[in-house]
């Protein structure tokens, strides 16, 4: 069997094994939310106060840039699992003895991340044929126009994130949580890179269109060249974004992008990108290696004596006994466990594992809360200190599963509420050692109402972290979610999205205290239903 029949075999299996996955069906369903939000103008495209005519030409626009924009960054956090699946399930193993080279593995995992965007971007190419037939704008359909956007552009920027997702898992630093914080501003500098034309106010010209990741400079440019025509006092500003924004009182018809080969020579330079990305990840992937697994590598010294819960239970993995032997005060005989004790083991199995470095770190930020202005606390020293411990909060709630400690842990009387109450204080305990010197700086200022909006947010992002990690057990999703909304929301100071409060204008604390008791109540719910048909 030639290789290219191999490498076709690997990636159909691996892409049916992951289309079986509940997982996939919520990756689908994302895309058809992201169709809908476009038809409900949710998601809109605006050149000043101008929308063109819904026809199949600006759809298929907006639909492309839809895909290559928000597809690229929810589609890593998506696909960044499938060396990590092969390694939690032994197959790598099996993989690792067999004359399969290194690039030849890591080229096919690639594939197979592509693959499975690539059914993303169909779903919303479908979604922008049904939002023309519903609306009466423009009903005749022409299939090239519609389509085009978004196969081209979003299918070339995919193929570099599903590249990206293969490097991230076999670089030993970025394959777990902060690989996932990181990439964030790799998209974001990569976005940045794209947009830079439009920012810069000067036409797009063909050296540009190799620098646009995205094709929001190249579809964006053509369209503002052909509103300034129609309108010379146009000012050249145009935006994607998701609401916000004042609805659009003029119109205009866009006849459709003007391919050119610039732009199909810069897609096939990024597709180039994206083949080099994957034989580069060849060169840190450790073909599953144990010698290189530095779980595996290092050994805890054992003291002689009576052996530790975990081992008495036949587990030998040093971070489950671990895990076992601080939540001990659940497994006693009192009648009444003592919740002090609770929380400091679960705060104590939160701080596990960081160098002396993290907690300089939070030190410091604290200490620069108090330390600064006020103002300067609140609107930006609060915003990097409150992301800091994002991967310390991503742990709440799915230790249990993650050590196969849920049987032990939850056989106690009452564990439920008093294990996830116990939780979520931690949790809250790590907000205010990092970002504490905020609140006492409000604190002895006065100024309750900024208090009041940096306890909401002190409360909110542990219970948050809580509900995602119980609901779905595992990191990715809370530190995916919470970065993107850290940016969005109190980087800018977005009211409604500002959960920190950063400023007096974008601060709603009553909204954030409510969402917090409604988390925490999820997490419950989900946890009892989760234990009931366990």
């Amino acid at each position: 069997m030639n290789r290219s029949r191999v490498l076709y075999h690997m990636v159909r299996a691996d892409f049916l094994e992951r289309v079986r996955r509940y997982s996939f069906l919520l990756t689908l369903g994302f895309s058809v939310y992201l169709g809908y939000a476009v038809y409900a103008r949710q998601i809109v495209l605006q050149l000043d106060s101008y929308r063109g005519v819904n026809n199949s030409a600006w759809l298929g626009s907006v639909i492309g840039l839809v895909a290559t924009t928000f597809l690229t960054l929810i589609g890593f956090y998506i696909v960044k699992n499938a060396i990590h699946r092969d390694r939690e399930t032994r197959v790598g193993q099996i993989l690792a003895t067999t004359p399969m080279s290194k690039s030849f593995y890591t080229l096919s995992k690639t594939l197979s991340n592509f693959a499975v965007l690539a059914g993303m971007v169909l779903i919303l190419a479908l979604a922008a044929l049904v939002i023309q037939l519903s609306h009466t704008e423009d009903p005749h359909v022409h299939f090239i126009a519609l389509f085009s956007p978004a196969l081209i552009f979003g299918l070339c920027a995919l193929a570099v994130t599903a590249a990206l997702a293969v490097l991230f898992e076999t670089l030993p630093g970025l394959r777990a949580g902060v690989g996932n914080i990181v990439y964030f501003f790799v998209w974001t500098a990569l976005l940045s890179l794209s947009v830079a034309t439009m920012v810069e106010g000067r036409p797009i010209t063909a050296t540009r269109y190799f620098a646009d990741y995205t094709g929001i400079a190249s579809v964006l440019g053509q369209m503002a060249a052909q509103v300034h025509q129609i309108d010379p006092q146009y000012t050249g500003r145009a935006s994607l974004s998701v609401g916000g924004l004042n609805p659009a009182t003029k119109t205009f018809l866009w006849t459709g992008l003007k391919w050119n080969s610039a732009i199909f020579l810069s897609r096939g330079m990024w597709l180039v990108i994206a083949a080099v990305l994957a034989f580069l990840a060849a060169v840190f992937f450790n073909r599953f290696d144990p010698a290189h697994e530095r779980s595996q590598v290092k050994e805890r010294k054992k003291k002689p004596g009576k052996p530790e819960v975990g081992e008495q239970l036949g587990v030998h993995s040093p971070d489950l006994r671990l895990s076992v032997s601080h939540l001990t005060p659940l497994l006693r005989t009192r009648p009444r466990i003592r919740f002090f004790s609770l929380v400091v083991a679960e705060l104590r199995l939160t701080l596990r594992g960081h160098g002396w470095w993290w907690y300089m770190g939070a030190a410091g930020l604290f200490v620069a809360c108090l330390a600064s202005s006020l103002t300067a606390a609140r609107s930006g020293v609060i915003v990097a200190a409150w992301l800091w411990p994002v991967l310390l909060w991503s742990q709440m709630g799915t230790r249990e599963a993650q050590f196969s400690t849920r049987p032990l842990i939850f056989s106690a009387q009452h564990a439920v509420p008093r294990q996830l109450m116990a939780t979520w204080t931690a949790g809250v305990l790590v907000a205010v050692l990092t970002g504490g010197g905020l609140g006492l700086h409000l604190l002895l200022a006065r100024d309750f109402e900024g208090l009041a909006a940096w306890t909401a947010g002190a409360l909110f992002i542990p219970a948050l972290a809580l509900a995602f990690g119980v609901c779905t057990e595992s990191q990715k999703p809370f530190e995916a979610l919470y970065t993107g909304w850290w940016y969005i929301g109190p980087l800018h100071h977005i009211r409604g999205l500002d959960f920190m409060g950063t400023t007096p204008g974008s601060s709603t604390p009553a909204a954030y205290l409510a969402a917090c008791a409604l988390l925490v109540l999820a997490a419950y719910s989900w946890r009892r239903v989760r234990l009931c048909y366990a």
